[in-house]
């Protein structure tokens, strides 16, 4: 599996997920939720792509919204957040 993501603007992000099936996925991302995940130490295009894996261990890229806002995924998922920001306190070591 590859991702690919290309920043469109600075809040808005397209991902290409090449699986069995390609998908397609615009994601955004604005600079408030960016910070109170990342406290500043990952660059968004890094949020987008650790988010992105998140949701690949819990659903196929084919059952991924083809759009949507970052903090959505804990609508869906509740343990996002905190795992999102124990994964990057992993990488920060």
């Amino acid at each position: 599996m590859k991702i690919n993501i290309i920043e469109i603007n600075k809040n808005l992000f397209d991902v290409n997920i090449e699986d069995k099936v390609e998908t397609t996925h615009t994601i955004e991302l604005d600079d408030t939720y960016h910070l109170k995940l990342t406290k500043g130490k990952l660059e968004k295009k890094q949020l987008i792509l650790l988010s992105v894996q998140f949701l690949l261990t819990r659903e196929p890229n084919t059952a991924i919204l083809s759009s949507f806002e970052l903090q959505l995924i804990s609508t869906y998922f509740p343990e996002f957040e905190n795992e999102i920001i124990v994964k990057i306190k992993e990488l920060q070591k």
